[in-house]
Order: structure tokens, then C-alpha cells, then sequence
């Protein structure tokens, strides 16, 4: 696909950031679009390597590779090598209901597995999607597409998040009447409010959810189905009922001083400063600010560096950030071999923000917090730590063992637990009776999604756990489908 000797002629370039002493000091997003003779010629860097494990999606060993939704790489990437640009968004639509997410937030495991990456660096895979769905709504080829014909079912669907959006996309294509019902304000769900500004402009999920109305479908807010609304009022309701609310119940640093004021979860946070951001430019002051504090942020991955990102944004005076995994190397282990996502030290953007302004990575790897340790006031001052190693047990499992004379002792106004998430925290679980895997998730088979009880399906996080946007468009795509199927007695949706 592309050039044939593209990948031998040019280099990669993907979208830039702005410096990041500039992009700290506003909410809006950090990307730079790139020219259209730039975007070509990534295009043709595409290699027709026979095997696109790019698109693949499939679960390797332990590790994952490809994109979960299947997109078709290298489809898109020759067209718009060839400055077809419509026609590759047709072909980025076929797999892919929100595009626009995934070319600004998705980590790409699609070039974690490019061919190309075995030797070079990979095609700039993200950086084309990006600019596909954008130009495709700047030209106005993006416009509602409501059925022609109503089935005349109606679906439930509880959770606004990538999944319950994506399965309101699909099922309203096969003709079902869709209700998705949000307790938050604004529907999106973690698009909105778990997702600062800076990586997705808010405007760009409405934009999409507007679409989404005009194409028949319903949004109800500020609803907590549960607890608003009986979960069982909606089976009466309706014909069938998805369940895509999330996992969102945020795991618990339970040590000495946890009570103390100035300790809170990452997500409530990262909702209240955007909720703030949209209701009033932060000048209603409901939010958690990090102005003039020494902020530590307790945990990794993408949740960690939003809030960093965030912290640094609201001008703190410190920030530091704990990991309790080890460093990760600079090259692929040998356990991690291609195509698998390559698990290697990199700076995303909040690190790459702090260390501007304090001159260092804020990682501090093989950490493990011991207490936190109030004013005398009940509001925390300081946190003391330890340095741990990681060794394998007599049960054979890895566990942290703590290395004599490496306690510390940090400066802390502001602590914010970025550690992951245990599960759904609905209490339409409960109500409908769903029966719960061993992590608490919503028990049903991926690619079947049905649950013990008949006509409720489950889907994304709230099935699988906390996971990837992209692979919440998946399960929401995979939920409609068979939801579609269960409901007509078979299915033409993908």
C-alpha cells in the first residue's frame, strides 16, 4: 500500500505538540495538525507488508497487538497517499464510529505492531486517523444518517461512555429506538469528564453526540439508573437493556492518615476541574485546585499523567509522581517481543510538561507509600515512603519487599490516588440481579455479551474492566450486534 519504497525514502513524522512550556498555560488541546504533503507522504510509508498485524486486534500470549476494532489501515493510509480523502473516511468509518476519540487518546496499538516498527520507526498510524476525521467534518462530509425504517424495539442503554455510544450508533442504524441514559450533566461519560481538556477538547465529543441526536437517538442526563430509576422500570420499558456504565470504582490507598483533608481520588479530580472548565472557566471555584501546592500523584498510566497535566495547569508549587512498578527499559524485553505492545520507558505529555518545569521526570519508580501525616489540623502535610524491590514468593506470585534505610520523607498539600479501578460501582447490578465475574465485573462472554439474566447485555469497562476507548468502541460495536440479533433473530450489523 502507499509508495512502495516509501518506507525506505521518508521519515516518520506524526502530529507535534506545542512546547510544552506554551501549551501549560491554556485548556486547549496540545496537538498541531500536520500539512496535507506531510500526511501523504506518512501515507506512503505504509508498507504493503502482506500481513497488516496493525489491524489485527488479537490477543497475543500475555501481551495484546492491532487495533481492537479492526481498522483498515493500510486502506486509509493509501488513499490518502494518493489524496483520496473521502474515500478514506468511508473506509475509516466502516470500523471505527468514532474516530475523532481514538486519533486524539488512543495509546495506538496499532503501531506498537506495524511491520515497519521491527526495524524503523512505524507508520504514523494516529497522526493520519486524526487528520482523516477532521478534515472530513471541515469539508462537511460528516452529516447524520438516520434509518430509513424503525423497527419498532426499543433499547435501553445505561452508561454514555465510548461503549454505550457506540452500541446507540449501531443498534440505531439497524432501526431500534435507543434511550442512553447518563448521570452525569453532559454525555460522554469518562470522554467528558475523565478526559482533561488538553487531549480532547470537549466541543469534539458534542460535536459527535449532536450527530448522534440528530440521527434519532435519545440522551437522557442526570439520571442515575439505580438510584434515579429502578433498573427494574427499564426492563418493563424496553425490549432490551445494555449495560456500558464503566468501572469506575476507584481503588483505596488504606493506610495511616488516609482520612486526612487534601487526599482524593484521581477521577474526582480530574471531573470537577472540567466540570468547572465547562460551566464557568474555573471561576465558580468548584474544583480541587493544585495552585501553589506540592502535589504527589500516587500511580501511573494515563489517569497519573492527566492529573499531572493537570496539576501543572493549575500551577503548582511541586509535583511528584509515584509508581510502585519498576522502571520500564528503553528497548523491548525479551518477554515483550514484537508484535505485542512494546511495554518501554517513554515521556507522555504530562511528564514531558513537569520535567520543563522542574527540570526532571516526576516518576519515582519502586515506591511504595507507608502513612500520610497531618498539619495538626487534619489537613496532610507530608507522606513517608520506602523503596521496595520485586521478588518472586514461595507461591510463586511477584511481591514487594522493602529496602532497609530507603524511608523518605515528602512535602504534601495535595495527594491524588491514580491506582486503577476495581470494578463496577453501579448498583444496577444488584437490581437486575447480574451475576459478577471474579473482579467484580459484569459477567458475560466477549463477542456474546449476554448476562444471566435475559435481555440485559454488558459491555466495555463494565465487563471487561478498565480498559482502552478503543477497545470500548469494540465491545460497544460487538454489544450491538448481538443485541440486534437477539432481539430480530439475526443481524447484519458487524
Amino acid at each position: 500500500m502507499g509508495k512502495p519504497t516509501g518506507f525506505l525514502e521518508f521519515e516518520r513524522k506524526s502530529t507535534p505538540y506545542r512546547k510544552p512550556e506554551e501549551r501549560v498555560q491554556t485548556w486547549e488541546e496540545f496537538n498541531i495538525a500536520l500539512g496535507e504533503e506531510d500526511l501523504r507522504t506518512q501515507g506512503a510509508r505504509c508498507m504493503d507488508c502482506g500481513i497488516p498485524f496493525c489491524q489485527t486486534g488479537n490477543g497475543v500470549d500475555k501481551g495484546s497487538m492491532g487495533c481492537p476494532v479492526y481498522n483498515l489501515i493500510p486502506e486509509w493510509n493509501d488513499l490518502v497517499y494518493r489524496g483520496k480523502w473521502k474515500e478514506a473516511l468511508h473506509r475509516l468509518h466502516k470500523t471505527n464510529n468514532f474516530p475523532e476519540f481514538t486519533g486524539r487518546v488512543c495509546p495506538a496499538p496499532c503501531e506498537g505492531s506495524c511491520v515497519l516498527g521491527i526495524i524503523d520507526p512505524p507508520v504514523a498510524i494516529k497522526s493520519i486517523e486524526k487528520a482523516i476525521i477532521d478534515r472530513g467534518f471541515e469539508e462537511g462530509w460528516v452529516l447524520p444518517e438516520p434509518p430509513e425504517q424503525r423497527s419498532g424495539k426499543k433499547v435501553a442503554i445505561v452508561g454514555s461512555g465510548p461503549a454505550g455510544l457506540a452500541a446507540a450508533a449501531q443498534l440505531n442504524k439497524a432501526g431500534h429506538k435507543i434511550t442512553v441514559y447518563e448521570r452525569a450533566d453532559r454525555i460522554g461519560g469518562l470522554l467528558t469528564y475523565g478526559i482533561p481538556n488538553m487531549k480532547l477538547e470537549k466541543e469534539v465529543v458534542q460535536r459527535r453526540v449532536k450527530l448522534l441526536a440528530a440521527e434519532g437517538i435519545e440522551f437522557v442526563t442526570g439520571t442515575e439508573i439505580g438510584k434515579d430509576i429502578e433498573a427494574g422500570e427499564l426492563q418493563e420499558q424496553y425490549d432490551a437493556v445494555i449495560l456500558a456504565g464503566g468501572a469506575t470504582r476507584p481503588r483505596d490507598l488504606p493506610i495511616d492518615g488516609r482520612e486526612y483533608h487534601g487526599i482524593h481520588f484521581a477521577m474526582d479530580f480530574l471531573h470537577a476541574d472540567t466540570k468547572s472548565l465547562l460551566d464557568s472557566n474555573h471561576k465558580d471555584g468548584k474544583y480541587i485546585s493544585a495552585e501553589g501546592k506540592h502535589v504527589i500523584v500516587i500511580g501511573g498510566g494515563d489517569t497519573g499523567t492527566d492529573c499531572v497535566g493537570t496539576a501543572l495547569r493549575h500551577k503548582c508549587k511541586s509535583l511528584t509522581q509515584f509508581e510502585i512498578m519498576p522502571k520500564p527499559p528503553e528497548q523491548r524485553a525479551d518477554a515483550n517481543p514484537w508484535p505485542q505492545w512494546p511495554n518501554i520507558y517513554k515521556l507522555d505529555y504530562g511528564q514531558e510538561e513537569a520535567r520543563k518545569k522542574f527540570g526532571d521526570d516526576p516518576r519515582q519508580y519502586e515506591i511504595m507509600t507507608q502513612k500520610f501525616v497531618d498539619d495538626g489540623k487534619g489537613n496532610v502535610k507530608e507522606l513517608h515512603t520506602v523503596q521496595i524491590t520485586w521478588e518472586k514468593g514461595n507461591n510463586g506470585k511477584m511481591a514487594p519487599n522493602e529496602v532497609p534505610g530507603t524511608k523518605k520523607v515528602w512535602k504534601a498539600d495535595l495527594v491524588l490516588l491514580a491506582m486503577g479501578f476495581l470494578g463496577p460501582e453501579n448498583p444496577v447490578l444488584e437490581q437486575l440481579g447480574v451475576e459478577r465475574d471474579e473482579r467484580s465485573n459484569a459477567r458475560a462472554e466477549h463477542e456474546v455479551y449476554t448476562t444471566n439474566v435475559e435481555g440485559v447485555f454488558a459491555a466495555g469497562d463494565m465487563r471487561r474492566g478498565q480498559s482502552l476507548i478503543v477497545w470500548a468502541i469494540n465491545e460497544g460495536r460487538g454489544v450491538a450486534r448481538e443485541c440486534d440479533r437477539w432481539l430480530m433473530g439475526d443481524t447484519e450489523l458487524p
